[in-house]
């Protein structure tokens, strides 16, 4: 039987039957790509909104966060490693239809739930299960937020982007280089930025780490691309702290992160610190 093609984001795994992809997620069935990680949910827990983060959208209200296992990208600083690393028989799960998700989601408007986030490991690996949740919340009035590192190609994104009322979108870096060493493509996720902000409420996050990302050159090209799109777009600019692969590396300077907030600043109107 010939290899499969899965079309969901640049590295266009070519499968055989039952091989799994990079990302750890999705498999070649009967010449069909799957995703094998459909409702199964590796956490689960009621977040504020600012915790994912979003300072621009429902500003202190909370919200569902649901998360499986598996990523397309291979980040050696990764903080939540453990499911985004994770293959299928590493890691126990629960699985939860959507169906029974927005059920939970409802269950939890009188305190104070908006809606679903899919967080936690990369959601879009699973892209099926959050097209299927994102539908059926729409349709009961919650609010449906993805949190990614936006490296997908367009024409999947589009058909789920009618249902999402928000993303935060993971910039790690500026350079391809940077964006080689993570295993992803720079100019993928910046069109991604571009097509969700069309329709969607958008912000930013990108975790400086020493010596990797933090030059204030590399902050005024990603800042200067962010206000390209909109200068209202919130950046999140994030300190790094040690773990995973950099365990041993330094965390960033507070006064760093300060520093290289103001010089976005120049281009945004809108850029927070986190972490600090």
């Amino acid at each position: 039987m010939s290899k499969t093609e899965c079309k969901l984001c640049p590295h266009h795994c070519r499968l055989d039957e039952n091989q799994t992809g990079l990302c750890n997620a999705r498999s070649n069935a009967g010449g069909e790509i799957v995703p094998v990680n459909y409702g199964e949910i590796t956490c689960i827990a009621l977040d504020p909104v600012e915790k994912k983060p979003l300072r621009h959208f429902y500003p202190g209200s909370k919200i569902l966060s649901a998360g499986s296992y598996g990523c397309n990208l291979k980040c050696s600083f990764c903080q939540n490693y453990e499911i985004s690393a994770a293959e299928k028989n590493d890691i126990k799960t629960q699985r939860i239809i959507p169906e029974n998700l927005i059920q939970i989601a409802m269950d939890l408007l009188p305190r104070g739930n908006i809606g679903i986030a899919y967080t936690y490991n990369e959601p879009l690996v699973g892209y099926e299960y959050v097209r299927d949740c994102a539908m059926l919340a729409a349709k009961k009035g919650l609010k449906n937020v993805v949190v990614t590192n936006g490296c997908f190609c367009e024409d999947p994104i589009e058909e789920m982007l009618p249902f999402i009322d928000a993303f935060n979108v993971d910039l790690k870096g500026f350079t391809e280089k940077f964006y080689n060493d993570v295993g992803g493509n720079l100019e993928t996720v910046k069109r991604f930025i571009k097509l969700v902000s069309e329709n969607s409420h958008v912000e930013v996050t990108t975790l400086v780490i020493p010596d990797e990302n933090d030059s204030e050159e590399e902050i005024t090209e990603l800042s200067r691309f962010i206000a390209s799109v909109n200068k209202d777009i919130p950046l999140h600019i994030s300190r790094f702290f040690p773990c995973y692969k950099m365990s041993g590396k330094r965390p960033t300077d507070v006064k760093k992160v300060y520093k290289l907030a103001e010089t976005a600043r120049k281009q945004l109107n809108y850029v927070y610190e986190g972490n600090c």
